[in-house]
């Protein structure tokens, strides 16, 4: 099969090749994957799971990728719950191989059906961004209706989901970015927008919950605008500094059938919005996510036509 590899962390994304390796066996429980479409977070090359397995050791060359949409092809042994032929969508394993391939060998649990009538590219473009956001809110931020969300990076991959799913729950959200981002952000669902290169952050006043993508200078600053009792959630790691009187929760997404399928069924019905940026196919990935000019929106390998 073809397959993006990496090799050489210290390389990023330019370090990326396409070859031709072995397709994968399913093990106990898993499945394989006839891969349609698949997602890519740059951030992943600075993951020790991409270069180690669990117990440390060189696993390179890996393939990347982490996020999927496409048809069963083959059950492992014991695996129940998916058949033969379905249509699937989900988030991989950190420590095993990921999708920029034409198949990948992942756990069942891990994958939800897609149904028939949401785009294959659509369905590789949810899992990171969609959970993140679903389970940063109403897992580790706890959101009630009626309080006030901060979103660094409102129309980014992530941030978009953040700002509908809380605008959607009741909540007042004012979303940052830089000052191109600022109307997208306002058509994703911000009430409010702040130009992280213009505009004062502290003029915000009192926040109940800040959702951070950014970290660094930003993420210090944001500990000072939580209200007592408000949460700061982190994707970037422990924050550097915590608010006085306030939650800090750093995570790492995980995949969850049931969150998959809330998530698609808003697509469906059209309360969430995607946020794709480029579509390239597998021949062309390596240019696609090596992009010579700053990407807006999500960028999709489509893997089958």
């Amino acid at each position: 099969m073809k397959a993006i590899v990496v090799t050489d962390e210290a390389a990023g994304t330019a370090g990326m090749t396409l070859v031709d390796r072995p397709a994968p066996e399913p093990a106990i429980n898993d499945v394989v994957v006839q891969v349609h479409a698949s997602g890519f977070v740059p951030t992943e090359l600075t993951w020790p799971s991409t270069w180690t397995d669990r117990l440390g050791r060189d696993r390179t060359p890996s393939v990347p990728g982490h996020e999927l949409a496409g048809v069963v092809s083959a059950l492992g042994y014991g695996t129940t719950g998916l058949s033969v032929g379905q249509r699937v969508f989900g988030l991989t394993d950190w420590s095993r191989d990921g999708t920029l391939a034409e198949y990948v060998a992942v756990e069942a649990r891990n994958l939800a059906p897609l149904p028939g009538d949401v785009d294959f590219t659509v369905g590789a473009s949810l899992p990171i961004s969609g959970l993140t956001a679903w389970q940063g809110l109403f897992e580790h931020g706890r959101l009630r209706a009626g309080q006030s969300v901060l979103v660094h990076g409102a129309a980014g991959a992530v941030g978009s989901m953040v700002t509908q799913l809380a605008h959607e729950f009741g909540a007042y959200v004012i979303g940052t970015g830089r000052a191109a981002d600022r109307q997208r952000a306002l058509d994703f669902g911000a009430q409010e927008f702040v130009d992280l290169e213009n505009d004062v952050l502290e003029d915000v006043g009192g926040i109940d919950l800040v959702f951070d993508v950014i970290g660094g200078d930003i993420g210090k600053r944001s500990a000072g605008l939580i209200r007592a009792g408000g949460s700061l959630v982190s994707v970037v790691g422990p924050p550097d500094v915590r608010p006085a009187d306030a939650l800090t929760i750093d995570f790492v997404v995980t995949s969850d059938r049931a969150q998959l399928g809330e998530i698609v069924q808003r697509v469906r019905d059209g309360r969430l919005l995607t946020n794709i940026g480029k579509v390239a196919d597998l021949d062309d990935a390596v240019a696609a996510l090596n992009p010579t000019e700053r990407a807006t929106g999500k960028t999709i390998i489509r893997v089958r036509s």
